[in-house]
């Protein structure tokens, strides 16, 4: 059976801190998170911008969060004050949000795997099982 695999990057800067943490993350400061994510399916779809089944996902869906806060992403935002209450801000949880939410803008076939670093030595992945 034939499989496609997407990668895309990108970046975007927010700040945080880790709830109850007891040092400096436990404080108000900022990252510039790199997010990678990859998208399989054994099929191809259209997507809401384009009504041909010629893609895996469209990557302007998979890039969502890099847009600006006032326009639904991520982007120059506090997370605390954006992520729903059920995700702390650690890599762990933004990937998971970030993973939820592209989920929910993919068909339901295509797998995902969602990595998110806060740092360039330092990477959280959540992926389908």
């Amino acid at each position: 059976m034939p499989k496609w695999k997407l990668l895309t990057e990108f970046t975007f800067d927010s700040a945080h801190y880790i709830k109850d943490y007891n040092g400096p993350c436990g404080r108000m400061h900022g990252h510039t998170y790199k997010v990678k994510i990859e998208a399989k399916s054994s099929q191809l779809h259209s997507s809401e911008y384009c009504p041909h089944p010629v893609m895996v996902a469209d990557f302007r869906s998979l890039r969502w969060a890099k847009k600006d806060v006032t326009q639904g992403g991520l982007d120059h935002c506090v997370l605390n004050e954006v992520l729903p209450p059920e995700y702390e801000t650690t890599a762990e949880m933004i990937a998971k949000y970030i993973y939820d939410e592209t989920k929910k803008r993919l068909p339901a076939d295509v797998k995902l795997k969602v990595a998110v670093s806060e740092t360039p030595n330092s990477w959280a992945e959540y992926e389908d099982d």
